[in-house]
């Protein structure tokens, strides 16, 4: 009897977890594509005609794609909690519309001022969409699914640059289209998705399980049972309050391994494609828009493999120290030994380790702070460890250029890219040796028995 009633409730489990993957997780995924595509829309405008059309100069874009992250920084914390406070559905919906009205803007911007000011309100127009896609993902889990939830949402990210760039390259190539230059029809192209997809997301989510029309009743309740277990386990009123994650050690080193992957994904995004633009001069090839647009999503593409062979590996052994440590090592020596290879196809092959180190970091390593908060402080935490991590976003893109233009390579930059990723994998070994909190109500009962 007691047999059946365990096969029953795993077959319940593996139809709710089915369920939620074929639901939820492709549309936030979609999202998120059109998120990261718009947010590094730059990247692929500025060697492809708006450098030249602006007059920019590298240190100049390399400020202008940082500078996003000044807005996304001030407001990310008070947009997951306004998100945990009034729901995810309504919350995301409303940052997607405005981003995607923001990114709409960009179209006819005619110079590096105007370019500065929309990169900022950008910035606080997707503030707290990332933390707040990860925090609603995760409330719709249990902890031992999550890796594998969060690792289907992340590929959105490396095949945002896969079909990406492409799609990217093809906008541009539509030079002339409505009498506008090729990547302003290109900042157009991918802007409206944006605010369509945001308005459907109006409609489409679900905040939580018990609204779910396409559960049964008994997935309703296994999932209500399970997370109300684990909240339980981490019950405290310190884990439930924001205090409790501003005042966690834990929270702010996964601030600081957090910096080290996103400075070498931003370093990557941003100045990736003017990289490739340069292989004409240092190896005397040439490539078209579209051809640079393939060589660019190539590295994504082998990064998204990994990233999902390995976030199955997590799923099964558990977040392990090591999971998160060595991409973090590989990544910190790939990222200037790209700079020495002697072809194109070398180089590449080379970005492509380094690609596929941060990303086959990045979805299990947001499995970590969960493991120890839940409510209000989970959501205040994912939201501090993103928002002082994505200083790393500014850092990246100025740093890099402004390094490039004093030194007029790559060299010195990316060195400081593989400086940080190791930072990354030496406080991810520190994070080993920091003891989790534990409950106040564990303590009492600790003390009572005592006596």
């Amino acid at each position: 009897m007691t047999s059946t009633h365990q096969n029953v409730a795993t077959d319940v489990e593996k139809s709710a977890i089915r369920k939620i993957s074929i639901r939820l997780v492709p549309f936030v995924a979609l999202m998120f594509f059109i998120n990261f595509l718009d947010r590094t829309a730059i990247s692929f405008a500025g060697p492809n005609g708006m450098m030249d059309d602006l007059g920019i100069q590298v240190a100049q874009f390399g400020l202008a794609s940082g500078i996003f992250f000044i807005g996304y920084i001030l407001l990310e914390v008070p947009s997951n909690l306004a998100l945990h406070r009034y729901g995810a559905r309504r919350w995301l919906a409303r940052i997607m519309v405005s981003w995607g009205i923001v990114s709409l803007l960009f179209t006819w911007v005619s110079n590096v001022e105007g370019l500065y000011i929309l990169r900022l309100l950008l910035g606080v127009a997707e503030a707290g969409f990332f933390p707040g896609a990860i925090f609603f993902l995760s409330a719709w889990v249990p902890a031992r699914h999550r890796s594998k939830i969060l690792a289907l949402f992340y590929l959105a990210q490396p095949l945002t640059v896969v079909f990406g760039a492409p799609l990217a390259a093809w906008f541009i190539n539509q030079h002339g289209l409505f009498g506008l230059e090729g990547w302003r029809v290109m900042f157009l192209g991918v802007s409206v998705p944006a605010i369509v997809v945001g308005i459907i997301a109006w409609f489409y989510l679900i905040d939580k399980p018990n609204d779910a029309k396409w559960l049964t009743s008994q997935e309703k309740e296994w999932l209500n049972s399970e997370l109300a277990r684990e909240d339980a386990q981490k019950s405290s009123a310190a884990n439930h309050s924001l205090r409790s994650a501003m005042s966690n050690a834990r929270v702010w080193v996964l601030c600081l391994i957090y910096f080290g992957f996103v400075y070498g994904l931003y370093a990557l995004a941003f100045f990736l494609p003017t990289i490739i633009g340069g292989f004409q001069s240092q190896f005397n090839v040439t490539f078209g828009v579209m051809q640079k647009g393939l060589i660019t999503g190539a590295p994504y593409l082998v990064a998204a493999i990994v990233m999902y062979f390995w976030s199955r590996d997590v799923s099964r052994r558990g977040c392990k120290t090591w999971h998160i440590a060595i991409p973090a090592l590989v990544g910190a020596i790939t990222v200037p030994t790209a700079l020495y290879m002697e072809t194109p196809f070398a180089t590449m092959v080379v970005i492509s380790l380094t690609a596929s180190a941060i990303f086959a970091a990045l979805p299990n390593f947001w499995t970590l702070p969960t493991q120890f908060l839940s409510g209000a402080s989970a959501a205040a935490a994912v939201a501090l460890i993103n928002t002082l991590g994505n200083v790393a976003g500014f850092s990246a893109g100025y740093i890099t250029g402004a390094l490039h233009d004093a030194t007029d390579s790559y060299l010195v930059p990316m060195m400081v890219v593989g400086g940080f990723m190791l930072l990354s994998a030496i406080m991810m070994l520190v994070l080993s040796r920091i003891p989790h909190t534990k409950p106040a109500a564990d303590v009492k009962m600790k003390r009572a028995g005592e006596h």
